[in-house]
């Protein structure tokens, strides 16, 4: 609901959750659809309170869409019945200073706009990469939370999507906007991609490619001198058997395309061997992992985790091959020039 995007407030909420996820079924794209009731809420334990946003969420669902379920680090995520179960993040337990089996009392404002609230029992504690989350969002069961805000159970004030594969994110949102089109219009619905929801990060990713793209262009730019470098040398030491192959009748087109293809098997003999070692060492890296641990709070702030493992696409050491075959025909252009040049009767007589 657009008013809840703006106010914060339950009373905004989506009303026929049903028939919007019937619609959203027959997306090609979609991997898994959950509803979510979200709520802003004081939290409050025997020592202190905080601000904090409790979500309820069908469990099962919330399962198949996230992966809170495998971030937990004590007790469990639902599985045992429990009256008013909550799971909350490491540092707001710490903040809190509460553990498994604490009680905490929520307060919060129903659809009606009446305070009301609920005591919830600590059922598990989850840490992610992201200390921000975990010091705001909470997580009970839907129906509980439907009881305290009097919300009917096919309500709920948001539906997350998740689709097979990121690179969907664009052509599946612009297909779910065709579909509600008249929804939107009337202002009943906003459908945003995680883009929109977080456009911080999509710079940042965008800004991620940007510099990597500089950087690759930089190792590249220093090959194009390496090879010229080395053919140039090439020639130099072999003047004399240019200039007798020029002297026999070799034209100059054979000795431009010889120095050329010379070249590149040179550079596609050093880049596939150079493509050999870089996979063996993200392979290994992959299994390993690298710990960043000694700047792990900078990035767990962002949403990074201290421990990473690289992984690169085989597309991409494709596109590598063939940048590195272009940059040595492009490197190659001035040796085959330098070639062209030399005079046949005085590189015959050159003794190097």
């Amino acid at each position: 609901n657009p008013s809840y995007l703006i106010n914060d407030e339950t009373k905004f909420g989506i009303n026929n959750t049903g028939e919007i996820i019937e619609k959203l079924k027959t997306v090609d794209g979609i991997k898994s659809i959950t509803t979510r009731l979200k709520s802003i809420a004081m939290v409050s334990s025997a020592t202190t309170g905080t601000g904090i946003l409790l979500n309820g969420i069908d469990i099962q669902k919330e399962i198949e869409t996230t992966n809170i379920n495998n971030k937990i680090v004590e007790g469990s995520y639902f599985e045992k019945p429990t009256r008013n179960p909550i799971v909350i993040g490491k540092k707001l337990a710490d903040k809190l200073k509460v553990k498994i089996g604490s009680k905490i009392v929520v307060t919060l404002q129903n659809m009606n706009e009446d305070i009301t609230y609920g005591a919830f029992k600590i059922v598990g504690i989850y840490k992610t990469d992201n200390t921000n989350f975990d010091l705001f969002n909470t997580f009970t069961q839907k129906e509980d939370l439907n009881n305290l805000l009097s919300y009917k159970n096919n309500e709920a004030t948001e539906i997350a999507i998740l689709l097979n594969h990121n690179d969907l994110t664009d052509t599946v949102a612009a297909e779910i906007k065709k579909i509600f089109a008249q929804d939107i219009e009337d202002k009943d619905i906003v459908i945003r991609s995680w883009k929109e929801i977080q456009p911080m990060l999509q710079m940042m990713n965008e800004m991620t490619i940007q510099f990597t793209m500089i950087f690759v262009a930089i190792i590249l730019f220093a090959l194009s001198f390496g090879i010229i470098n080395t053919m140039l040398m090439a020639i130099m030491e072999r003047v004399r058997e240019i200039g007798m192959l020029m002297a026999i009748g070799m034209s100059k087109i054979k000795v431009f395309l010889m120095i050329m293809m010379e070249t590149i098997f040179l550079s596609i003999t050093g880049g596939i061997l150079g493509i050999v070692i870089s996979w063996i060492l993200v392979q290994f890296s992959f299994k390993t992992g690298i710990d960043l641990s000694a700047v792990g709070e900078g990035l767990n702030s962002w949403g990074y985790s201290s421990f990473i493992r690289p992984e690169l696409d085989l597309i991409y050491y494709f596109m590598i091959a063939l940048l590195v075959i272009f940059t040595a025909i492009f490197a190659s252009i001035l040796p085959a020039r330098k070639a062209l040049k030399l005079i046949p009767s005085e590189a015959v007589r050159q003794d190097i």
